[in-house]
């Protein structure tokens, strides 16, 4: 389900890397992304890697630990076999689909595995995506026991009817609930915010923003929805079931939420994310717009290791059977030039609110002065920051940050 996976060159059955990778392998940190593929119901927006268990197709949810514990002992051999350093790992992030769907202990054993495994660094920063209507007390204190420090919470909306268009079926009463019950744990709380769904309106935004501050958390997300092909929702904005989502409304709100996040005391630090302070941002999600490696665990999964990427089979069936005959679940890879490492880096790093030296902007793009002036003169990078050897993007370059970068690598 979801998105096709990009068209690249097979990935080895024995999931080996080339010498390659150890290169500079000292100055980055390793990372663990734990895909969990289930779902109870499929999100009319969503065209991620899910399934409901009528997809699975014979696939037994309770196996998907023991192929995780698979995949985790191929890695270890891998990365063992490329002489890379023992690394241990920075962060781990259980996302999906809904890791919620497998039963706390679960996901400790998974973690333990982890741990045992590769070893965890002494700050390591430990997430999981959640529902609210899959927790309670019981199940936060299990996780906050096991290891967890951080509860990511799709809230999406507090309103109901914009829940109801995003196909989203828990209760927005259950959240203030779960954010206070995973606060009593111990955990750190995000909540995810979903703008832009057809028919929403700023009103409906406003209150959602309201809602979500009353909570407290250490962090927001805040994601503009993107309609994508192949989804129900796209099907339903073809036949007009649905209305097309308004961008010129998109922006208002992102820069309403801006406003009352920042007076809150939560600050951007990336496009779509807003923190109390650098200590409660997300540490994985820096690690990937920073370029450091990961191993992507679990069907469809990506990862990324000193420059080269590769992504697992998608469906947990042909993931499980690879696994089973000890075999690498990789079904693509590519190795990356410099040159396209260097472009992703400023694609990534310009995201941020610490932006990107245009020194290394200009190794990307010797011909970039001029239209780093433009960008100034026309509000989209700031000046000041600019003049010091930083491009960091205005508020108004966020909005159209995408422009931004096709502009400087031009």
């Amino acid at each position: 389900m979801g998105s096709p996976l990009p068209i690249a060159d097979p990935a080895p059955t024995d999931g080996a890397l080339p010498d390659s990778v150890v290169d500079g392998s000292h100055s980055r940190t390793m990372h663990a992304y734990l895909h969990v593929p289930f779902c109870k119901v499929r999100c009319g927006y969503c065209d991620f890697n899910t399934y409901t268990s009528s997809e699975l197709k014979g696939f037994r949810q309770n196996d998907f630990v023991t192929n995780i514990s698979q995949e985790i002992a191929l890695a270890n051999t891998v990365l063992q076999n490329a002489k890379l350093p023992s690394r241990p790992l920075s962060t781990v992030f259980f996302g999906g689909g809904t890791p919620t769907q497998l039963a706390a202990a679960e996901l400790a054993a998974t973690l333990e595995n982890l741990k045992a495994t590769f070893g965890f660094a002494s700050d390591v920063e430990i997430t999981t995506e959640a529902n609210p209507d899959d927790l309670d007390a019981a199940y936060l204190e299990s996780l906050a026991k096991a290891g967890f420090t951080r509860i990511s919470l799709g809230m999406q909306s507090a309103v109901p009817s914009v829940l109801k268009t995003l196909d989203r079926t828990h209760d927005p009463e259950l959240v203030p609930k779960a954010v206070a019950q995973a606060k009593a744990s111990g955990l750190q709380v995000s909540v995810d915010l979903i703008y832009g769904a057809p028919g929403e309106t700023f009103d409906q935004w406003k209150q959602t923003v309201a809602a979500a501050l009353a909570l407290e958390t250490d962090h927001i997300s805040a994601y503009a929805l993107i309609v994508e092909e192949g989804t129900k929702m796209a099907r339903d904005i073809r036949s007009g079931v649905l209305t097309e989502p308004d961008e010129d409304l998109e922006a208002d709100k992102y820069e309403y939420a801006e406003s009352q996040f920042d007076s809150a005391g939560l600050h951007w630090y990336e496009l779509s994310n807003w923190s109390t302070s650098s200590k409660t941002r997300s540490a994985h999600n820096l690690a990937y717009w920073q370029g450091q490696d990961w191993w992507g665990f679990g069907p469809g999964a990506h990862s990324h290791v000193g420059g080269v990427r590769w992504w697992n089979a998608k469906h947990p069936t042909t993931y499980a059977a690879a696994l089973g005959r000890q075999q690498s679940p990789g079904v693509g890879r590519e190795s990356l030039t410099s040159a396209t490492r260097l472009q992703e880096r400023v694609m990534l790093e310009a995201r941020l609110r610490d932006g990107i030296e245009i020194s290394l902007v200009r190794e990307a793009n010797p011909k970039v002065t001029s239209a780093i002036a433009q960008l100034i003169a026309e509000g989209l990078v700031d000046g000041p920051t600019a003049i010091r050897g930083r491009l960091i993007l205005t508020l108004t370059g966020r909005l159209l940050a995408d422009a931004v970068v096709r502009r400087i690598l031009a």
